[in-house]
């Protein structure tokens, strides 16, 4: 595979239904399954209160969730191989949506936990599920707008996770948090059933055996890796044993995996496919977008909350323009695709990306919500506009029956890039300000004029505030507190900025992908 397009060996067919009402089945669940990602964080001091557990105790409700999602992602092709396509989907959505109400019922922290390892489960397949059934059931010419719906749920929920949550949890009770997916569950399954079907090829598949050992190799390498990223700043990383057993198993089942896969006859996840140069590129760039804006996505929050003192209702409310700009994003890629080479717009999208990046590395403690608002819609205009040329530019090269397989890996990827972005920000937002406080302290002495010159201030305003004379220990206290806050600013400064470099430097590998345009297929079949 040298980047030029494939014929399609089954072209001829076409959903019996709309294709877009095909893509609101499948949306709705994908949607319901992205926002469960994110819309727990700000409710997790309420399930430790509610559970009798300690925060560090409640984290393992995310970590676990994300453990069995990553293993079922790449799962998916041999899943919908085996199965059917459509019956997994409505698998997937089943088990969501039932352990999602066993999630809000559970009494007591290991119950949660367990039921969230199969909600995870029935999650983790949703988006390569969804994005194989919209590349499928349209046509070249509108397969850049279908993307773009795709794009409004992997990029628009993780947005609105936090500020839903957040609400559900202020106005009612953190296990509505659970509760809401029941309808949208339910509606999703009765879409699918009516709507959903499964190409030929896929219903005249003939079963493969189970790669067992691929499996366990597999979940060592995701399962470890994934604890390892979650739990890594919590307990200092390679400072604990535990830890540094986690990194071994997890590079030890990475290792055994890719030999595995490479050389069994009927791999679990073909890895092979990577061998085409678009597709590697594509998932390069999703995984440095999952960095980049899963990351941010956790900065920015923070920063609010522990600089400008708003609550987690507030902060949400604050990142919410990011949905605005990234449904215009979605809606604007879509069509544009037909009309713009996907490598100009990936490389336009993260242009805009490292734009908006080093806007927020401007902010200060006085930061207007103004100011928050613009860069913030900004950013999410620029993420669809890598996010849906990418999905059509990675597999345009691949064939109907490479299509599966290719949406495992790519949604994979696109994962592990948001955990890796969430798991460096918890470090270094804690890591840079320490080194920024060392900074700065070299400055707090009484031979620096301006240092003795503040303290008499401060000791001034604090006397005239109080009546009485203060002690020196009070305004060394409200001196160290700007310190410490400084210290902060200048580490989610040194986090966005570094966010918009990483942008930069992903620009040239946005022209490694497949020079073709979303509306116009080769002569006598359909591109992938």
């Amino acid at each position: 595979m040298d980047g030029n397009p494939q014929p399609d060996s089954d072209s001829a067919w076409r959903p019996r239904h709309n294709p877009w009402v095909v893509a609101l089945s499948v949306m709705l669940a994908t949607f319901m399954e992205v926002l469960d990602t994110t819309i727990l964080n700000v409710a997790l001091p309420y399930i430790a209160g509610g559970m009798a557990a300690s925060n560090s105790q409640a984290t393992w409700v995310l970590t676990s969730y994300l453990v069995s999602n990553a293993v079922v992602l790449p799962l998916t092709d041999w899943l919908g191989r085996r199965f059917g396509r459509r019956n997994l989907l409505l698998a997937c959505i089943v088990i969501f949506t039932i352990s999602s109400a066993a999630c809000g019922a559970a009494s007591n922290l290991g119950t949660l936990i367990l039921f969230r390892v199969l909600q995870g489960a029935g999650g983790g397949g949703l988006q390569p599920i969804s994005q194989a059934i919209l590349l499928e059931s349209f046509p070249p010419s509108k397969r850049g707008q279908a993307m773009g719906l795709f794009a409004l749920g992997v990029v628009v929920a993780p947005i609105f996770g936090p500020l839903l949550g957040g609400w559900l949890t202020d106005n009612a009770n953190w296990r509505w948090c659970f509760y809401i997916n029941l309808p949208v569950g339910l509606l999703a399954i009765l879409l699918s059933v009516l709507f959903v079907e499964d190409p030929p090829y896929l219903r005249n598949n003939r079963p493969t055996k189970v790669d067992v050992w691929g499996l366990l190799f597999l979940t060592l390498w995701l399962g470890c890796m994934q604890v390892l990223l979650d739990k890594g700043q919590e307990d200092d990383w390679f400072g604990a044993v535990w830890l540094r057993w986690m990194a071994g198993f997890s590079f030890l089942g990475l290792i055994c995996f890719v030999i595995r896969e490479m050389t069994v006859l009927e791999p679990l996840v073909d890895l092979r496919i990577l061998k085409d140069r678009s597709f590697a590129t594509g998932v390069s760039l999703v995984f440095l977008i999952g960095v980049v804006l899963y990351g941010t996505l956790a900065a920015l929050p923070l920063f609010l909350q522990t600089l400008i003192s708003y609550t987690a209702f507030q902060s949400g409310v604050a990142v919410s323009p990011r949905g605005v700009g990234a449904v215009a994003g979605a809606i604007f890629a879509g069509r544009m695709l037909g009309h713009m080479s996907a490598r100009s717009m990936v490389a336009l999208g993260f242009v805009l990306l490292a734009a908006s990046s080093f806007l927020m590395g401007n902010f200060d403690i006085e930061i207007s919500q103004f100011n928050v608002i613009v860069p913030n819609i900004l950013n999410g205009f620029g993420a669809p506009l890598v996010f849906v040329p990418l999905t059509t530019a990675a597999v345009i090269t691949l064939r109907r029956e490479q299509m599966g397989n290719a949406t495992g890996i790519f949604n994979l990827l696109r994962n592990i890039g948001g955990s890796v972005g969430t798991s460096l920000i918890a470090t270094y937002s804690q890591r840079f300000a320490q080194v920024h406080q060392n900074f700065l302290a070299a400055y707090y002495t009484p031979e620096n004029p301006n240092y003795r010159d503040t303290l008499a201030s401060v000791q001034g305003y604090l006397a005239a505030q109080s009546g009485t004379v203060p002690g020196a220990q009070q305004a060394l206290g409200v001196l160290y507190r700007t310190l410490t806050d400084q210290a902060s600013l200048w580490s989610y400064v040194d986090i966005f900025q570094w966010s918009g470099y990483v942008c930069l430097a992903s620009l040239p590998l946005a022209f490694f992908l497949a020079p073709a345009k979303g509306a116009k297929p080769p002569a006598g079949g359909m591109m992938h």
